[in-house]
């Protein structure tokens, strides 16, 4: 009889701890944030995680009274940044604000990474979407999808596109390419810049790159359009077809989230993702990302999670087909 009396004692404990500890976890949850929040961004100030951060961190601070400071971890194609967020304190004052499409692609490409995407990472809102341009150096004879793909298939080897080693850019190449059967040469680059750079001068031929990187040169002639990778044609760019309506499904572009490490109260997480997507409704918000060409999207923690895992089944396929390494 003592030993049940003892075992129910043990039970009875627990479930005080238990609920002692579930009343602790909500009240830090309601009082959260009581010290200032760092985002990191894991690539150089000025690129699009950096202006998001910034933007919606101004917002964050106004309605919390809080702090949101921007923190620029760059390196290893974002993957320093985000090894450095994993390994912080799960409690909702480390976060980070990523192109969550790329995080996605450098957990394939990189054969030992220190993370795991879908083990240490808690997502918190998928914040917007930019989709790619496909463009063209001017003297590529050019002006379709279909014209790109006849050129190309012509001329096997011959053509070529630049792109940021192992981001969406260079995977959306690699995917092109398979879909349409052509055979074209990679151009590695040191980013966004420098691949717009390359193809505006003539050193490259084909880019698939953001809005933000390319429209500029674009408009100035150094840079001819052919599509846009988008699921529909865009409300800036009415008269640009989509890739997708030469090739059924085909979507590429940047998609900027934020994370918080793995075991992050879920009242945390549900409480940020609740005023970022508020953040994201306000009018001021949506013009300065609409003129950037980007779409705020506030996706909630669940559906975030359930695109991290698509897109890596999507890209390891791509990946794995295309035979494409890392060395």
């Amino acid at each position: 009889m003592n030993s049940v009396r003892d075992r129910m004692a043990v039970v009875a404990v627990a479930a005080v701890s238990l609920a002692v500890l579930l009343v602790s976890t909500q009240a830090a949850a309601q009082n959260y944030p009581t010290k200032p929040i760092r985002v990191i961004v894991p690539y150089p100030p000025g690129g699009t995680s950096d202006i998001l951060t910034r933007l919606v961190g101004a917002k964050l601070t106004e309605a919390w009274g809080q702090q949101i400071l921007a923190d620029n971890r760059t390196g290893a194609g974002g993957n320093i940044g985000a090894e450095l967020m994993v390994r912080a304190a799960p409690d909702g004052y480390t976060l980070m604000l990523t192109d969550i499409g790329n995080l996605v692609t450098s957990t394939i490409l990189y054969a030992k990474l220190p993370f795991d995407l879908l083990r240490d990472f808690a997502p918190v809102v998928t914040v917007s979407y930019s989709p790619h341009l496909l463009a063209v150096h001017p003297s590529v004879p050019v002006k379709t999808v279909k014209e790109l793909v006849a050129l190309a298939k012509s001329k096997p080897g011959k053509l070529n596109y630049a792109a940021g080693l192992g981001g969406t850019p260079h995977l959306a190449g690699l995917m092109f390419a398979q879909r349409t059967g052509i055979n074209w040469v990679y151009i590695p680059t040191k980013g966004g810049a420098a691949t717009s750079y390359a193809v505006a001068t003539g050193d490259a031929d084909v880019l698939f790159l953001g809005i933000l990187q390319t429209l500029t040169h674009i408009s100035s002639g150094k840079l001819k359009l052919i599509a846009s990778s988008s699921a529909q044609r865009l409300s800036n760019l009415p008269d640009t077809p989509t890739v997708a309506e030469s090739l059924p499904g085909f979507v590429t572009g940047s998609w900027q989230g934020i994370l918080a490490p793995a075991r992050t109260p879920p009242d945390v997480i549900a409480k940020l993702n609740n005023e970022v997507a508020r953040v994201l409704k306000l009018n001021d918000v949506r013009e300065v990302l609409t003129s950037q060409g980007t779409t705020p999207l506030a996706t909630g923690p669940q559906e975030t999670g359930r695109w991290l895992a698509e897109e890596k089944e999507r890209w390891t396929k791509v990946v794995k087909e295309s035979g494409f390494k890392l060395e």
